[in-house]
């Protein structure tokens, strides 16, 4: 649901929709670049690389398209986390 309390469907890659499902597994806890990077991609994935940084840009936007906005907090320093 919206923030308005309405149903609406998201649009979100495979990515996309495993890291939102893990973030929501874990609400309100924050959750590490490299904790996300070892739980969702292969474990030979750059190490350096930006894909979490990318992928939580991309899924903050599609929740912000939805009228979602604010879901995921990024706590400096440590990580994001989805808030609720």
């Amino acid at each position: 649901m919206n923030n308005s309390g309405q149903r609406q469907s998201i649009p979100l890659t495979a990515n996309e929709f495993r890291l939102l499902e893990y973030m929501m597994k874990h609400p309100n806890q924050t959750l590490s670049r490299d904790q996300l990077l070892t739980q969702l991609w292969e474990t030979d994935a750059e190490p350096i690389s930006n894909v979490v940084s990318a992928r939580i840009r991309l899924l903050r936007r599609q929740l912000a398209d939805c009228g979602c906005a604010g879901m995921i907090e990024t706590v400096h320093g440590f990580g994001d986390r989805l808030v609720g």
